[in-house]
């Protein structure tokens, strides 16, 4: 009876919003989670149930439990339901969620013809999501040696690297700018000191010249006087 009165919840006109309630709901291993299917008014005093669904051509309930009497708690296993009928909602909690607990569940009133039901996926994901337990001050003391060694290497945080990017760029800069200067500097030296050796050169040139002249005054005349002997 109850597998045809699921089947034919499942065929209920789209719109025909009997329970509302989420679609899903999730938590980690060891959480606790806890939803809550809200009925209508006609509702209010027919029995309501939780059930895991089960089957894979038809489906069926397992595990079903019922809800006691008005504001009563049921709990069986790691589960507990409650049917608050002043605030027309049947309140489920789930305890200490395991992997297997994942799959999909049905919140359910019974009443003649097929049963009103709410369709509902619960993932369970690996891990914990408590917070590591704090350490007392003895055990932090005595881990501390260890914490410091293992964490030994500096580190640069990512401010730290925000404030240091533009001192490394201004320093590329400045180091660009002392390279140019040297370069142009050395360059300009190099082209006086050219222009000492060519000095130099002239000088030595127009003395030697000078010396000879002083040495033999008609020298100059015979240099004069060589092309037009060569005529």
């Amino acid at each position: 009876m109850r597998l045809l009165v699921l089947l034919w919840g499942c065929l209920v006109l789209p719109g025909y919003e009997a329970l509302e309630g989420p679609k899903e709901i999730s938590g980690f291993e060891g959480d606790t989670v806890s939803l809550r299917c809200t009925y209508r008014e006609e509702l209010r005093d027919h029995r309501k149930y939780w059930c895991r669904k089960g089957g894979l051509l038809f489906p069926r309930c397992s595990g079903t439990i019922y809800a006691g009497k008005e504001g009563q708690e049921t709990t069986e296993g790691r589960v507990s339901i409650r049917d608050s009928r002043q605030e027309l909602s049947l309140i489920v909690t789930l305890w200490n969620l395991t992997l297997q607990d994942a799959g999909k569940y049905w919140c359910g009133v019974e009443k003649r013809g097929p049963d009103e039901s709410l369709l509902i996926s619960l993932f369970v994901f690996p891990g914990s999501s408590r917070p590591p337990k704090q350490l007392d001050s003895t055990s932090a003391e005595d881990a501390s040696p260890a914490l410091s060694s293992g964490s030994s290497k500096p580190r640069v945080s990512i401010p730290m690297v925000r404030i240091l990017a533009p001192v490394l760029v201004l320093l590329s800069l400045l180091s660009a700018a002392g390279l140019i200067a040297f370069s142009s500097h050395l360059l300009l030296w190099r082209k006086e000191a050219r222009q000492d050796m060519e000095t130099q050169r002239n000088e030595k040139v127009y003395l030697s010249h000078l010396v000879r002249t002083e040495l033999d005054p008609e020298e100059p005349l015979r240099s004069l006087a060589q092309p037009f002997s060569q005529i």
